[in-house]
């Protein structure tokens, strides 16, 4: 058995595989974004969803604050977005085509699937807040889903996808 520390609670979790999303919201300033990959369904009646920002980044107020977002949970095309809304959450929207949602909240296109919220209650998470929304429009494609396992993104394999056996 490993001893605990941040580092093996860390590399014990990055053995679950999770998909990738970017959220984004409006801010005064402007279109915000970041890459996430804590995301999860809550309840299907209502409509809720979560994901948790860490308390530490320079976004966290902005995401806290914002009345909506969106979270697009990402195609495997679309890992050129992963990495630049991990960088900066400002910047990549100077390159990166988006239209206005609910709330005015930044929608990319090409998504596996793309959730409009308005935000519904924040939990304490520790070093993370706890956001859920209410999910007020979603769209969803047929595109593989970007995934994150032990430090890499990855794609689902053809012969893995499609299948309703978990």
């Amino acid at each position: 058995m490993a001893e605990f520390s941040e580092r093996n609670l860390r590399d014990a979790m990055g053995c679950f595989a999770t998909g990738v999303t970017i959220v984004t919201t409006m801010t005064p300033r402007g279109p915000l974004g970041m890459t996430v990959n804590s995301f999860a369904s809550v309840s299907l009646d209502p409509p809720l969803v979560l994901w948790s920002p860490a308390r530490k980044s320079a976004r966290f107020p902005a995401f806290e604050a914002a009345s909506h977002f969106a979270v697009h949970i990402l195609s495997a095309e679309q890992q050129h977005l992963a990495e630049a809304f991990a960088r900066s959450g400002e910047a990549p929207f100077r390159d990166t085509p988006y239209t206005l949602g609910a709330g005015d909240a930044p929608l990319f296109s090409d998504c596996s699937a793309r959730f409009e919220c308005r935000h519904s209650a924040g939990h304490d998470g520790g070093d993370h807040l706890i956001v859920v929304g209410e999910v007020l429009h979603l769209d969803c494609s047929a595109r593989s889903p970007l995934l994150y396992h032990q430090g890499k993104f990855a794609a689902l394999s053809p012969a893995n996808k499609g299948g309703h056996d978990a």
